[in-house]
């Protein structure tokens, strides 16, 4: 057997080893925790011979834990249209403790039904809240924060100021428009002084909505000392 041969012969041999914590994975991906061998893919959408893995924390598990602060920003999503990033932005408000508010007409469903369906086993760890509009929103975000009034934050790939440049404070809420046009125009007119953005050196059009809302949510929570290690 010639080395080409060899090394053939052990790469076929070889199988693949999957990491024994938990993480994100899409639908229709499962692994079997016994064996630690790739299962072969199926020809339909979904987990053939294995079961899912579970988004849900065991024993054994560590995870980089912060001291928990109870409601410290709100995110507010205005018409959002796609499902995987309303998905994605509440698992962030999930881990972060932090109200998901939405705002109008859904591009989507979010009952019973439509949430197991779809595999989002971490959906009772949302607040999420329902609203018609804006300003509904915004009083329901205020009236847990009776000492001050929270400031709405509105994130625009228009904006003039960066969200670097901004100053935020515990129970500030942070709006963000759906994915196709963003917030209206003329809410950003008229509350200019509250639009702020995230600088892109590329000339893409703007962020993904759920890594906006992950960025401007890290940093705020940052400023406030919120990410302290337990």
């Amino acid at each position: 057997m010639n080395r080409r041969q060899s090394l053939l012969s052990e790469r076929s041999s070889l199988t693949v080893q999957w990491p024994s914590g938990r993480g994100y994975l899409p639908r229709g991906i499962c692994v079997k925790q016994s064996g630690g061998r790739r299962q072969p893919p199926g020809p339909g959408p979904g987990p053939l011979d294995c079961d899912p893995v579970s988004d849900n924390p065991t024993a054994s598990d560590f995870y980089l834990r912060a001291r928990p602060v109870e409601r410290p920003f709100h995110i507010i999503l205005v018409e959002p249209e796609i499902p995987p990033n309303t998905g994605n932005v509440a698992r962030l408000c999930a881990a972060t403790c932090c109200p998901l508010h939405l705002v109008g007409r859904l591009g989507f469903r979010i009952d019973e039904h439509a949430v197991r369906r779809a595999g989002l086993d971490y959906w009772h760890l949302v607040e999420v809240q329902q609203h018609e509009s804006l300003s509904a929103a915004e009083a329901r975000v205020a009236e847990f924060n009776p000492t001050r009034k929270p400031r709405t934050w509105l994130f625009s790939g228009h904006a003039r100021k960066s969200y670097l440049d901004a100053e935020f404070a515990l129970g500030d809420a942070f709006a963000f428009g759906k994915e196709s046009v963003g917030l209206p125009r003329e809410l950003l007119e008229e509350r200019a002084a509250d639009v702020i953005g995230i600088p892109m050196p590329g000339q893409v059009r703007s962020h993904n909505l759920a890594n906006a809302v992950a960025i401007a949510l890290y940093e705020a929570l940052r400023q406030n000392r919120a990410l302290t290690v337990e």
